[in-house]
Parts: structure tokens; sequence; C-alpha cells
């Protein structure tokens, strides 16, 4: 397996260095995004039961993916009129502002601050999977989920490595005055400052504004004209969508997803694919925090989530390459079968740190096929005028899934414990498998089977 930063030889000539440049500068942004985002995350949930108490502490876990969910409005808006680098600067802005937030929130003990902190604190999630799309801008069809993966799995070098250097942030931080648990986010703070002044700086000529004026020179100023994916290039006639203009939002992407049943399929996998890893994930710090002292607690939950997150983005491009090999579909339900496994091994762990971590690895390994497939199918089979709102109306669902199982999860850890917790995600996944099943109807595009370009 390689890592692929080129476009294939039958991309305009202009487009291949553009594009190797947007992918290495994504690729470092997303490591220091991820460092950002997941250093906060590893103790995020800590700091909401002390504050807050062990059936808050969800609330609070899912206010950051409610924040993150929500950005996808005004970041779509921006990133539609004016390019991926003033969105993706934004979100990683707002996150910085909800780092800080909490940090304030620790120091006075204020659970609405530590609530709007959260909130804020999602734009750095919202930045880091928005970048995603940017590297599809102007990706050859045969190589779009390779190149998707590759940013994806970018976040690994950061995000692996961040929950284990917790302690020693917050050990930082109680050098410089700052209530136990609240060193993380100070770090947060600084991350996502740099990677938005770095995308500011750099991320020029913008991907999706070159990607467009690629695509009025070849197909004219028709938008419902667009290439669905199929993998051999051949324009398909897609129902026509609403102008994306001034005033269109996210109703546009709703209507043209609606009537793609891949892109609907695509918006379902990353969905579903998301709700379930938020809410086993999410209350495993909890758990383990019943199995061990207080002062032991944070080098084991950072050992486990490094494990989960390395199955979230360690084989990003090898799953790429599977979904670019063997069609998307085939890679979505790999996937679904991941997260039952996932569910099932975590669900029955019981005191056994073991098997928690072995359940994360496959919960992540799962999250990452439903993603890069999903994402990719999304991107790729809706016209390139409302591709931004379609991608941000996916973003806005998985938000709110991800946010409904971060709220509940603490209620259900409460009440019933971490086996029920795992088999009710395990059994909001058949939706998605339904779906997935669901037969071709012929003359739909989609991507299935072998990729044929090439």
């Amino acid at each position: 397996m390689t890592t692929d930063l080129t476009t294939t030889a039958s991309a305009p000539p202009d487009v291949v260095p553009i594009q190797r440049r947007t992918l290495r500068l994504l690729f470092s942004t997303q490591i220091i995004g991820g460092i950002g985002v997941t250093i906060g995350i590893a103790v995020g949930g800590l700091l909401a039961a002390e504050i807050a108490g062990t059936a808050v502490s969800g609330l609070v876990l899912s206010a950051s993916v409610v924040g993150g969910a929500l950005l996808a409005i005004p970041v779509t808006r921006i990133i539609t009129r004016h390019g991926r680098r003033p969105g993706l600067a934004f979100a990683y802005g707002v996150g910085a502002v909800g780092g800080a937030l909490v940090v304030l929130a620790a120091a006075s003990g204020s659970i609405p601050l530590l609530f709007l902190g959260m909130l804020m604190f999602g734009g750095g999630s919202a930045a880091n999977l928005q970048a995603r799309y940017a590297a599809v801008d102007l990706a050859a069809p045969d190589r779009r989920a390779r190149q998707l993966s590759l940013i994806v799995w970018a976040t690994t070098v950061g995000a692996v490595a961040a929950p284990n250097f917790a302690a020693l942030a917050d050990r930082a931080g109680g050098g410089w005055g700052l209530p136990p648990l609240s060193g993380p986010f100070a770090f947060s703070t600084v991350a996502f400052l740099l990677a938005a002044g770095v995308l500011l700086l750099w991320l020029r000529p913008d991907p999706l504004l070159t990607a467009r004026r690629f695509a009025a020179a070849r197909t004219g100023p028709d938008p419902a004209t667009e290439p669905a994916g199929t993998g051999a290039g051949t324009p398909v006639k897609l129902p026509t969508a609403p102008s994306a203009g001034r005033g269109a939002g996210l109703r546009a992407g709703w209507l043209v997803v609606r009537a793609q049943p891949a892109a609907r399929l695509g918006v379902a996998a990353v969905a579903v694919g998301h709700l379930v890893m938020v809410a086993v994930m999410a209350m495993a710090p909890v758990h383990l925090r019943d199995h061990y002292p207080v002062e032991e607690v944070l080098p084991v939950v950072g050992l486990v989530l490094s494990l989960h997150i390395a199955g979230m983005y360690a084989l990003a491009p090898l799953v790429g390459w599977l979904a670019d090999r063997l069609g998307r579909r085939g890679v979505i339900l790999g996937g679904v079968g991941m997260l039952l496994a996932a569910c099932a091994v975590a669900g029955t762990a019981g005191h056994s740190t073991f098997r928690l971590a072995v359940g994360l690895v496959l919960l992540g390994l799962g999250w990452s096929a439903t993603m890069v497939a999903g994402s990719t199918l999304l991107s790729e089979s809706v016209p390139d005028a409302v591709r931004p709102h379609a991608q941000g109306l996916s973003d806005l669902l998985m938000g709110l899934a991800g946010a409904l199982a971060g709220a509940v999860s603490g209620f259900v850890m409460e009440w019933a414990g971490y086996p029920v917790l795992s088999l009710l995600a395990a059994v909001a996944v058949a939706p998605l498998l339904a779906l997935a099943l669901r037969p071709v109807r012929p003359g739909v595009p989609e991507q299935e089977g072998r990729a044929q370009c090439g």
C-alpha cells in the first residue's frame, strides 16, 4: 500500500500540481487539528463528570458534537461562496474560542460556560471532517476514495499520540495555574489557531474554486449534468437541483440527496457509523473510571483511546483503496460488520481492559469504513453546483446523530450500564444494513463493483 499524492494522467495537466499541493497542506493541518481535537476529547468526559456529574457528562460531550454539526450551516455557506480555505479556517477559529471557554469553565466551575465552550469546541472536529471533502474536489474519479482517505488517515499522526500527552498537558497546565483537566484544552486552543493560520496563508489556489473553473470549462454552465462517479467517467443526467446561489442553503443538498439512492446510502453510512462510534466510545473512559483509582485512570484512558483512534485512522488508506477497487457499497457493508462486532466485544468486556481495547479498535475500523466509503459515494453522486451543500448536510446529520448518541449514552450508562449501551448501539446499525443490502434499481448511478477507470 502506498500513499497517493497525485492525480491520474487523465486529469487536466494544471490540476496535478494543485492537487498535490492541496493534499500535502491538508495532510499537515490534519495532524495539527487532530492533536487539538483528540487531546480535548481524551479528558472531556472526565472534566464534564467532575463538574456536572456522570449522567450529565454525556450531555456535555454531546454539546461538542452538536456544535460541530450546527457549524456545518455557516461553514457550508462560506465554502459555497468563498471556497474551502475561509470555511475551514473559520471552523478552526470557533474551536479555538471554545477551548479557551472550557478552561474558564473549569476555573469557575460554571456548567453553562462548560456547555458553551464544548459547543464551540466542536468547530475543531467540524474543520477536520470538512477537510476530507477538499481532497476530493480535484481528484480523478478512480482515486477519489484513496485521496479522501489519505486526509482521514493524516489525523492518525496527531490523534493517536494526543491522548497519551493528556496527562503531560494536564501537569503543564497545573504549572501555569490552570485547574485540573483543563490544560489539554489550552493546548487544543493553540493547535486550532495554528491550523487556521496555516490554511489562511497557504491553501492557495482554493481547490473547490479551481474545480468549479475546470468543470465549467469542461461541461458548460449546466449544473444538472455531472459525472456521477460510476467509474467509467460517463456523464449522467442527475435530478435538477435548485440553484446553488444565495439562499439555497442545505435545502439544495437535501433535495438532491433525497433524489439519489447512492447519495442517500452515503449520507446514512456516515451518520450511522458516527452515531455508533460516539455512543460506545464516549462512555469508555467513564466505564474505565469505575475499575481504576483516580490517579491511574488517565494513562489507561489514554492508551485505550489511542488504540481506538488508531483503528479509526491508521488503515484509512487501505479502506480507500478497497473502496476504489471493490466498490463503495461493499466497504460500507464491511464497516457494518465491524461495528456490530465492536458492540459485541466491548459490551461483554466487563473488567477486561484488553477486551475493551479490542472492541474499541473494531469500532474505529467500522467508523473508518463507513466514513471513507460513504463520504466518497456522496461526493461523486451529486452535481458539482450543490456538492458543498450535500456535504454540509451530511456532516450536519452526522453531528446530530452523534449528539443524540452522546446525550443518551450518559443516562444509559448511569441507569443500565455499559453492556446495555453497547447493545442499543448495535440495534442502531440495523437500518444502515437494510439500506446497504437494498437491491440497486436499473439506471440509478451508483458506485458498485470494481472501478472501471484506467
